[in-house]
């Protein structure tokens, strides 16, 4: 079959028998790379994007026994998430015992797959994990974290991981995701966390010594970035940067000045958004759902946003939608 630029059905790249068509393909997703087939069956490749954002996850089979030759990572954490079938994998000439691993920057990788082969493949870009661990730290780190490859899944923390990946899988192919980008950002977001907080390694958590409280000047200007960007699917480390300090400042400045979260408080920005939409159409001005005006604001659960609004309103987002005050 042809090469496409883009995606075709479903997130397929590609779908077909030429040895130099995928490895084309694959490439230009990940890195330049050497392949070798060495089954005697001729290669059946399939090759899915199964979500492309600020981090991406794809779906690879060979089809045939293959030998797969990354050599150093580039600019991005590689996590592999088998499926099914049996590889060998070298990680700086290392053997890795069967599993999910990942492999980092700077890293040398090579790989051998079984004709059953098909592995999910996390793509978490380093300058992504820098940010994330900038922010725990309040400066950024001095270098990038060096995580043990393997994923132990007997480890709860990382096992309760691996679940999370699995449902960022579902996730990600579902109408939902496609509804709520701020619901996308988010679970990007606690992909990256919790896999620093669950894996092991170099990283640290640990705050730097002398961490203040954030001044009210910063609190100001987080509130206002709040404000002006509520309809966008914007993070805490986006409120963080915006105010110009650290994430732990930014949570302290706020609940000591506002006596809330960041996220809370631009929860309860976006309600006040929801209510003033659903007031528009309750008064013949618009059209919508409660369910479009809520994922309008990034409100992906319903029952939960109905939950924050009565509490906030003392009426449910429908008793707004029937009647003005």
């Amino acid at each position: 079959m042809s090469l496409h630029d883009g995606l075709l059905y479903d997130g397929l790249l590609y779908d077909g028998d030429s040895v130099e068509g995928l490895h084309e393909v694959v490439s230009a997703r990940f890195a330049p790379h050497r392949m070798t087939v060495r089954g005697d069956r001729w290669l059946n490749g399939r090759f899915r994007a199964l979500h492309e954002g600020r981090l991406a996850l794809y779906e690879l089979g060979y089809g045939t026994e293959v030998g797969v030759f990354p050599g150093e990572l580039p600019d991005f954490y590689n996590i592999q998430l088998p499926v099914a079938g049996t590889g060998e994998v070298t990680l700086d000439g290392a053997a890795l015992p069967a599993g999910p691993w990942l492999a980092g920057p700077g890293q040398r990788v090579s790989m051998t797959w079984d004709a059953q082969a098909l592995n999910r493949i996390l793509i978490v870009p380093a300058a992504l994990v820098e940010q994330r661990l900038a922010l725990r730290l309040g400066e950024t780190p001095g270098a990038l974290p060096r995580f043990e490859p393997v994923l132990d899944g007997r480890d709860p923390a990382v096992r309760a991981w691996l679940e999370l990946a699995r449902g960022f899988n579902e996730f990600a192919g579902s109408e939902l995701s496609r509804r709520s980008p701020l619901g996308v950002a988010g679970f990007e977001q606690l992909l990256v966390d919790t896999l620093l907080d669950a894996q092991p390694g170099s990283q640290t958590v640990a705050l730097p010594g002398g961490a203040t409280a954030a001044l009210p000047a910063a609190v100001r200007r987080a509130v206002a970035y709040c404000e002006e960007h509520a309809d966008e699917p914007i993070t805490v480390t986006d409120i963080a940067r915006a105010a110009r300090v650290s994430l732990p400042s930014l949570r302290e400045g706020f609940r000591t000045h506002l006596g809330t979260t960041p996220l809370a408080h631009l929860r309860r920005v976006r309600l006040d958004l929801a209510h003033r939409d659903l007031l528009t159409v309750a008064e013949g001005r618009a059209e919508g759902t409660v369910t479009d005006i809520a994922g309008r604001w990034g409100f992906t659960h319903l029952g939960r946003f109905s939950a924050h609004y009565r509490a906030a309103y003392g009426r449910s987002p429908s008793a707004t939608l029937r009647r003005a005050p």
